[in-house]
C-alpha cells in the first residue's frame, strides 16, 4: 500500500475505532432498563456515527488529495466505486439492458389480471405488516411459564426487515438482469439513514400513539415532502396541492381532537408521540426526495436501489445493536417467546414481498394506481386495527378520517386530470388544427 492508501485506511479504521469504543462507553453510561425514547435515538445515533462519520471523513481526503488521479490496483478500484462510482462507457442505454414489456401487446383481460395480482398482493403484504407492527410494540407475549413481557427495541425489528428486504434484492438482482450500475454507494448512505430512523419512529410511536393516529400521520406525509420537495429537489406544486395539504391538516386536527375527547381511548397521544410522527414524517419525505433525485440522476434501477438502501440499512443498524448489546437481549426474548419469533418473521417477510409489489406495481401501472391502491389500503388500516385491537373512534374523529382520504383521493384526481390534460394539450408549434 502507497502513503495515500495507508493514510485512507487510518482514517476508515481508527475514527471507525475510536469513535466505536467512545459510542460503547456512552452505552454504558446513559443504558437502562426504560430509556426514554429521546435518549435511546441519541444512543442509536452515536452507534450510526460510527460508519458514516469515518466515511465522510475519507471521502473528503479522497477528494481534497486527488488519490483516485494517481491510485491503480484493487483498493484504489473498492475506494472509487465507494466514493466515485463507474463512469458510464456503454454504449447502450441503460434502459435497453432490462427486458421491457410491451404494454400494448397485453389483452385487456391479462392487465386486469395483473392489476388485481398487484392490488391484491399489497393489500396482503401491508396490511399483515400494519397488524404486526402494532402487536409486537403493544402487546405483552406470554411464555409456556404464563410470564408476559413486552419486546421494546424497534430498532432491532427495523433491521431484521432490513436484512430480509437486502437478501431478497440481491435474489432478483442475480434471477433478472440489470442495468450498468453507475452511483457511487456512498449516496444511498443519506437515504439509508433517513429510512432507518423513519422506520424507527414508525415503531417507537406505537408506543405512545395508537396505530389508526399513525396512519393518520402517514397520510399527512404529503405536506413534509412537499416542503423537502422545495429544499431538496426545488421542486414546484400546482395549486390544488396546497389545497389538498390544507384539508389533510385539518383532517389531522379533527382526528387528534376526537381522539382526546375519547375517554376510552386505550393509547393517548401524548408530546412524545407526536414529536415521534413529526420525525417519521420529515425524515420519510427526504427518503423519497433523495431516492428521486438519485433514480434522475444515476438512472438506477428500483432492485438496485432496493439493495443499495437496505445494505447500509443493515450495516448502521447491526454496529448500533451491537454495542447496545441488544443481539443478546432479543435472542434471550426470542427463545423465551417463539410466538414473538414468528411475527417477526412474517412481518419481515411482508415488508420484503411489500417493496417487490411496489416496484412492479408502479413500473407496470404507474404512481397513480399504486398510489390508489395504497390509500385504501390505509383505510383497510385504520379499520382493520379498530376491529382487532378496540381502537376507540369518535364522530369527530371519523370526519377527520374522512377529511384525510377525501383529500388523498382528490389528489389522485387531479394529478389523473392534469397529466391527461397535458398528454391531450397540442405540441408547441402546432395550431391543433387537422391539415388536409
Amino acid at each position: 500500500m502507497n502513503p495515500q492508501e495507508v493514510k485512507l485506511s487510518s482514517i476508515l479504521l481508527g475514527w471507525g475505532l475510536g469513535l466505536y469504543i467512545l459510542s460503547y462507553f456512552m452505552q454504558l453510561l446513559l443504558s437502562q432498563e426504560d430509556n426514554i425514547w429521546f435518549v435511546s435515538l441519541l444512543l442509536n445515533a452515536t452507534g450510526y456515527a460510527t460508519i458514516l462519520l469515518p466515511g465522510y471523513l475519507g471521502l473528503r481526503y479522497v477528494r481534497d488529495s486527488g488519490y483516485l488521479d494517481r491510485g491503480s490496483g484493487r483498493f484504489a478500484q473498492i475506494v472509487r466505486l465507494l466514493y466515485v462510482g463507474k463512469p458510464d462507457t456503454l454504449t447502450l442505454d441503460s434502459e435497453e439492458l432490462i427486458p421491457q414489456e410491451n404494454k400494448s401487446s397485453k389483452s385487456a383481460f391479462k392487465e386486469g389480471i395483473q392489476l388485481v395480482w398487484c392490488g391484491v398482493g399489497l393489500q396482503i403484504s401491508y396490511l399483515t405488516w400494519g397488524l404486526l407492527q402494532e402487536k409486537i410494540m403493544t402487546k405483552d407475549y406470554t411464555d409456556s411459564s404464563g410470564e408476559s413481557q413486552k419486546f421494546k427495541d424497534a430498532q432491532f425489528l427495523v433491521f431484521v426487515n432490513r436484512i430480509l428486504a437486502f437478501a431478497l434484492a440481491l435474489l432478483v438482482m442475480m434471477l433478472r438482469p440489470q442495468p450498468r450500475h453507475k452511483a457511487p454507494l456512498y449516496k444511498y448512505s443519506y437515504c439509508s439513514l433517513s429510512n432507518i430512523m423513519s422506520s424507527w419512529c414508525q415503531y417507537e410511536a406505537l408506543k405512545y400513539v395508537s396505530f389508526p393516529t399513525q396512519v393518520l400521520a402517514k397520510a399527512s406525509k404529503i405536506i413534509p415532502v412537499m416542503l423537502m420537495g422545495k429544499v431538496v429537489s426545488k421542486r414546484t406544486y400546482e395549486f390544488y396541492e396546497y389545497i389538498v395539504a390544507v384539508l389533510i391538516s385539518l383532517g389531522m386536527m379533527a382526528f387528534l381532537f376526537g381522539k382526546e375527547a375519547s375517554a376510552h381511548g386505550d393509547s393517548v397521544t401524548t408530546i412524545s408521540g407526536v414529536l415521534i410522527l413529526v420525525g417519521y414524517m420529515a425524515f420519510d419525505s427526504f427518503t423519497s426526495n433523495w431516492q428521486g433525485q438519485m433514480f434522475k440522476d444515476y438512472k438506477v434501477s428500483s432492485i438496485q436501489m432496493m439493495a443499495g438502501v437496505n445494505l447500509f440499512s443493515c450495516l448502521l443498524t447491526s454496529v448500533s445493536l451491537l454495542q447496545q448489546g441488544v443481539f443478546i437481549s432479543s435472542l434471550v426474548f426470542m427463545s423465551q417467546f417463539p410466538a414473538f419469533v414468528s411475527d417477526c418473521v412474517v412481518l419481515s417477510l411482508c415488508s420484503a414481498v411489500g417493496q417487490l409489489f411496489i416496484y412492479h406495481t408502479i413500473n407496470t401501472f404507474g404512481p397513480v394506481v399504486f398510489i390508489i391502491i395504497m390509500t385504501i389500503r390505509q383505510v383497510f388500516s385504520v379499520v382493520l386495527s379498530c376491529v382487532f385491537y378496540g381502537h376507540a373512534i369518535t364522530a369527530t374523529s371519523l370526519i377527520g378520517i374522512v377529511i384525510v382520504f377525501f383529500a388523498m383521493f382528490l389528489k389522485i384526481y387531479c394529478a389523473y386530470k392534469i397529466k391527461q390534460r397535458r398528454k391531450n394539450a397540442p405540441k408547441p408549434g402546432t395550431s391543433g388544427v387537422l391539415k388536409a
